[in-house]
This record gives structure tokens, sequence and C-alpha cells, in this order.
């Protein structure tokens, strides 16, 4: 048994010897996906999946309190339609995959396997909104997509992936431009309250916006490698795919007029986020709310009287909460259970003995930080259950984002020139840069091009490091975050 505990730890390569293979060590070993003979596609497997259902019931709560509607559009778009907005499709062309034949016959037209849905939703509301009255629709589906990509990673990047999408139509551009605003706010408060992740609010810049929308707003999450994960967008339309599909409204003055949409999404890509923001060399470290399993309970010496049945009050006690928690009853060695929740990730695992009964307490020990306390199971285990709440609601998810916010802190630097970027990118390790920009897009590229590192957004909270382009030496208008990118 010890020789496969060192064998199960070894299997997971250490972050700083190769952080990708690291990653793939840790989706493999911990069962979170599986490799197929699709090229660039994944098999989500349950305990990942677990993770995004829990991923997916916190955000759809959130959205359905907003009084948004789940909805399913279909999987296939005619080449006709896709083709009705030229940004849009100019924008998706690379990566779209298509479907020529039905069984034997060719068709008549291309059908597109839906890489993303602003086109199907155009085409529904064209028939069905007519009135103001009809607006507005806040719609969102949860489904999955298709883009062609050449480099794949699981979660990061895959040809298939879930996701959900909203999109949702209004009468004004002020109501859409709300909207916008309103589901980036949505996002970020779930990235960092559920899943303990800060995350930097802000606008693209006009090259890096969405393919057809006016602006484009993203939350940007830098990952344990200082290289930035984009872990959610929300994108305002303004009129324009409206007059593209001709979708118009008689208004509350009787004039025909063409509604303001958005769109905003978030994908499994969260899972990968998870991963690399919070994993270390033992393997998973998960967020309570996103834990397929929250507590994890560890007989020792189970075979003596009383343990198995005292273990089992303890899990009782927390299911009876909502928890979600099991017991470990194999019979593996507590050695080789420690070792396998921590490498799943499980928050917080309950340590439970004959000298722990004894002394009418257990042991708990916390995932992220590695400390292990004695709690009280006096009381007919409410002060056992109260600790371990407070754990799962406030104590870990905080402790663990402020272990994040203390890596973003440290790995970002502020820079006034090309050389004190590349000076901070070779000296202090990867991480986000933050530098004035002057608005050109050529001092954009040219930025990329000299360090590596891309625009990843204009954030919304601004300060003003210097007064002139970080590139041209011109004047700026906006201090840019920089850094290498997923």
């Amino acid at each position: 048994m010890e020789k496969k505990e060192k064998k199960a730890v070894k299997a997971i390569t250490s972050m700083n010897e190769d952080f990708a293979k690291w990653y793939t060590d840790i989706c493999k070993k911990a069962e979170l996906v599986e490799y197929t003979s699709v090229k660039g596609c994944m098999v989500i497997r349950p305990y990942g999946y677990a993770i995004w259902e829990n991923i997916q019931k916190d955000l759809d709560t959130r959205f359905k309190e907003l009084g948004h509607e789940n909805v399913c559009m279909p999987m296939f778009i005619p080449e006709s339609l896709l083709n009705k907005e030229k940004d849009h499709v100019d924008g998706f062309a690379p990566e779209v995959a298509w479907v020529t034949h039905g069984g034997s016959e060719k068709l008549e037209e291309r059908l597109c396997v839906r890489p993303t849905s602003e086109t199907l939703f155009c085409e529904h509301y064209a028939n069905i909104v007519h009135s103001y009255r009809d607006l507005p629709k806040l719609y969102n589906q949860w489904v999955s997509v298709v883009r062609w990509e050449k480099t794949t990673r699981p979660f990061l990047r895959s040809r298939e992936f879930l996701w959900q999408e909203g999109h949702t139509i209004h009468e004004t551009a002020e109501q859409a431009v709300a909207e916008t605003e309103q589901m980036l706010e949505v996002y970020a408060d779930f990235c960092e309250h559920s899943l303990a992740m800060p995350v930097i609010k802000g606008k693209k810049t006009e090259s890096d916006k969405f393919a057809g929308a006016v602006s484009t707003y993203a939350i940007e999450a830098l990952m344990h490698d200082g290289k930035a994960l984009q872990a959610a967008t929300s994108h305002y339309f303004g009129d324009g795919f409206a007059r593209a599909f001709g979708i118009q409204f008689t208004d509350r003055e009787n004039t025909l007029r063409y509604p303001h949409q958005t769109s905003w999404g978030a994908t499994t890509r969260l899972i990968g986020a998870i991963i690399m923001t919070h994993g270390d060399d033992s393997g998973l470290v998960l967020p309570p709310a996103a834990a397929p399993v929250q507590v994890v309970v560890i007989p020792v010496q189970q075979h003596k009287e009383g343990v198995l049945q005292k273990a089992d009050e303890l899990c009782q006690k927390l299911k009876s909460l909502g928890v979600r928690v099991k017991t470990d009853d194999s019979d593996n060695s507590p050695g080789w259970k420690f070792a396998e929740y921590e490498m799943r990730g499980v928050p917080l695992r309950v340590e439970i003995g004959p000298k722990d009964i004894e002394k009418d307490q257990c042991v708990c020990a916390i995932r992220y930080s590695g400390e292990k306390r004695t709690v009280s199971l006096e009381n007919d285990l409410e002060t056992f259950a109260a600790a371990v709440k407070e754990l799962l609601e406030t104590e870990i998810p905080q402790g663990m984002y402020k272990k994040a916010a203390d890596n973003r802190a440290a790995r970002t630097y502020q820079c006034t020139t090309i050389d004190e970027m590349n000076a901070a990118l070779t000296e202090k390790g990867d991480g986000f840069i933050e530098a004035m920009w002057c608005g050109d897009p050529e001092c954009e590229d040219k930025v990329k091009e000299l360090t590596g590192a891309g625009s990843r957004c204009i954030p919304l909270e601004q300060r003003r490091i210097s007064d002139k382009c970080v590139c041209c030496g011109k004047e700026a208008k906006h201090m840019v975050l920089w850094g290498k990118a997923y």
C-alpha cells in the first residue's frame, strides 16, 4: 500500500517542473476527462461533469433571479443565415465545422454546426417580436458548441465544449447596455464568491471584441503560472444584428424601430480556471461551491468498535444540513485515502478514530491550506456542524480567494516602457502588466510583437500610471491590462 501511495503522488508532475504537464496530469489523475478518437474532443467524466453541474446550477439560479428564461436553439445553422451579418461570419469562418451530407445525399445548402447562436436567435426574434409589448426577451441556453481549434487542451480549448449563452433583446440602447454591464457583474460576483477566483472587469479593445459586437466586456483572471485566462464575456450588439435580420417593432409612438441586443457567456473553461488558479502539486483544490464532494469523512482504525458508527453519524448530520458529504469506509489505508481526496481537491477532510471518540472530538483537515484543527463533537454534533458550515461557507472560500489574490498582486507589474515590460516578464516571470496606451491598434500589435503580452482588457477601474503610451510615447488614453494568455 505504501508503494501505491508513493506512485500516486509521483503521477502528478510538479507545476514548477512543467506546468502544462502538471495541468494534464491533474485532469487525468482526478478523473475529470478522458481523450477520445475524435481529435480535440474530450469525454467529461462524472467527477468533472459534477463540477460543471454545480457551476451550472449556481449561474442558472442567478440568471433566473434576474428574469432570464432558458430556451434551446437548433444545433445547425444554414450557411445563408450565417452569412447575413458579415463581421460575424468573417470572425467565425476559420473555426466553423460544416455538414455537407444528410445520409448519402448531398445537401442543397451547407449547414454550420453551431459555433455560437446569434443568427439563430435573430431569426427567432424576427418571427416573434412585433411590438414594444413583446420586449424585452431575456433568454439563455445551456448547450454544446463546435469550434475547429487547431491546438487543443482539456477544458481550455476543445473542438466541442459546453457553455451557456445568454441572448437578450431590448427596446432601447440604454436598456441593452445596462443588461450587458449587469451580466458582467454577475459573472464577476460568481467567480469571486463561488469560485474564490479574483477577476478584473474590463472592456476589450476594438481589435479584440466579439465579431459583430459594438462593445465587448470581459473578466480576466490570472493563473498560478502568471498567464491570463478570459473567464467570461458580455457583448453589446447595438441594432446591427437587428438591421441585418430585419427585426423591427412598433414602439410606444407607433413608429417602426430596430431593437438592441446583447449576448453573454461562460464555458467549461471555468473548470480549467479553477484547476490553474487553486491547484497545487498534490492535485486539485476545489472551492466548496463547485466541489462535487465538499466533505469526506475518513474513519481511522475503522475495524475498532464504534468508529464506523460515529463516522456515519457525522456524515448524516452534515447531509441533513445540505452538505455534499461522503464517508470512505473502503479497505484502503487512511494514508491512501488522505492522498486520494487531497488529489481530488475535496475542500475538507474529517478524520475520526478511537482516540477522537474518547475525547469527543474529530480532526478537520483543510485542503487549500493544509491546516488541521480539532473540533468538538459536543452538543449533539451541533458544535461540529456549525464549525463545518463556517469553514465551507466563509473561511475556506475567503482563504482561497486571498491566496489567489496575493499571487495576482505579486505578479502584477506597472510599466511605462517596452523595456520595462520585457524586464518584468523576464526577471519576475509572466503576469499582468498595467501600462498606458494611446488607443492606436498599431501600438497594440507592436506591444505584443515586442513582449509577447497582448492586451487583455481596458480595466473599468482606471489608474493613471503615466501620461505617455507604453509603445509610442504619445499621449495615453487608457490604462490597459496586458498579459500572455491561454
